[in-house]
C-alpha cells in the first residue's frame, strides 16, 4: 500500500465519529488519532532508513506485527471499558489501534505481513507484485492492487466533500402542546 493508508484512516474516523461524538467534543482530535494510527506502523521507516540502512524488511519490525497491535487494542479496550465516562483517551486509543490494525490488513494485500510473528517466521500476502519495471514503485502503480488504493482515495474524497445531512430546525412559530 502506497497511498491508501491515510484515506483508510480518514474513512474509519469519519464513519465512526457519530457513534462517539457525544463523548468527545473535538472532531479534529478524533480525526488526528484516526489518521495517526493509519500511518503509525510505517513510522518504522525512520529506523529502516536511518539506522538499519535497509538491511531488514521493515515489515519484520515489531511495529508491523499483528500481535503488537492486538496487544495495543486489548489495552485500549480495557482503558475504554474501565473508565466510568468512556473517556476521550480510551476512545482515541481504540481508534488509533484499530487504524493501525487496518494498516496491516491493507499491507497484506500485496505486502508481506508476518501474521504469526514472533512465533512463526512466515510472511503472508494475498498477491505478489512482480518486479517488471524500474524504478521499483512503478511496479506498484501499474499493479491491479493500486486500483484498490484509488478506491480508498475516492471513498475518502466522497466523505470529505459530502454535505452533511440537514438537521431539522425547530419552527419558532410552532405551538407547543395541543393546538
Amino acid at each position: 500500500m502506497i497511498i491508501g493508508h491515510l484515506p483508510a484512516g480518514y474513512v474509519l474516523a469519519k464513519l465512526s465519529y457519530r457513534k462517539f461524538s457525544g463523548q468527545i467534543g473535538h472532531y479534529r482530535w478524533y480525526m488526528f488519532w484516526g489518521l495517526f494510527g493509519a500511518v503509525a506502523p510505517d513510522l518504522d521507516m525512520f529506523y529502516f532508513h536511518l539506522i538499519d540502512h535497509r538491511s531488514t524488511h521493515h515489515h519484520r519490525y515489531f511495529s508491523h506485527f499483528p500481535i503488537f497491535w492486538l496487544g495495543l487494542l486489548s489495552g485500549a479496550l480495557l482503558l475504554y471499558a474501565n473508565t466510568r465516562t468512556r473517556s476521550r483517551l480510551g476512545i482515541y486509543a481504540v481508534l488509533f489501534t484499530v487504524s493501525g490494525f487496518i494498516h496491516l490488513l491493507l499491507d497484506s494485500i500485496v505486502g508481506d505481513i508476518w501474521w504469526l510473528a514472533p512465533f512463526i517466521d512466515r510472511p503472508f500476502a494475498l498477491a505478489t507484485v512482480p518486479a517488471l519495471y524500474h524504478p521499483w514503485w512503478l511496479n506498484f502503480l501499474l499493479h491491479w492492487s493500486f486500483g484498490l488504493e484509488l478506491l480508498l482515495v475516492a471513498w475518502a474524497g466522497y466523505l470529505w466533500f459530502k454535505k452533511p445531512a440537514a438537521s431539522p430546525v425547530a419552527n419558532p412559530q410552532a405551538k407547543v402542546g395541543n393546538a
